[in-house]
């Protein structure tokens, strides 16, 4: 027999004696019974009711800690990512840097050796034409105006 059987039988004995009982007994009988019943529902109510909520309270612990687990994982997964993105991006720039110094290098110790040979060849603001100064097509000689062999003069004249 399991609890509501006991119950249920506990009630049916109850009623049994509210019915054979005399009048002035009956009427204090009845009152205990109600009381009692309506203690063991309140009880049974509250018990209810305090395991759904304690059922609810497990529920949501357990989602909350997979939902760490979760954010953690991800986490770290971005974490890593981030790391092998800003390591590449590392010697990318170290490749960069490096060939920069070397370009450096090329163009100083070139210009070491070609600045005493080039200083008279580097032209100065003033010595830059202008749109004036350029030729036009018409200042352009012609075929004709090309010297030829025969004008030119030999060593005995």
């Amino acid at each position: 027999m399991d609890k509501k059987d006991v119950e249920k039988a506990a009630l049916k004995a109850g009623k049994k004696i509210v019915e054979h009982t005399p009048e002035p007994v009956k009427e204090k009988v009845e009152e205990k019974v109600k009381e009692k019943a309506k203690e063991k529902f309140v009880e049974k109510t509250e018990g209810k009711l305090q395991e759904k909520a304690n059922e609810a309270s497990e529920k949501l612990q357990e989602t909350k800690e997979k939902n760490a687990q979760k954010v953690h994982g991800k986490g770290e997964d971005a974490k890593e990512k981030l790391q092998d993105v800003l390591l590449s991006v590392k010697d990318k720039l170290s490749d960069v840097k490096e060939a920069g110094e070397n370009f450096q290098e090329k163009v100083s110790s070139s210009d070491d050796k070609e600045k005493s040979k080039n200083k008279r060849k580097i032209k100065g603001a003033n010595q830059i034409k202008k749109a004036t100064d350029i030729k036009s097509s018409t200042k352009i000689k012609s075929s004709n105006d090309i010297k030829s062999s025969t004008d030119l003069k030999s060593l005995g004249s």
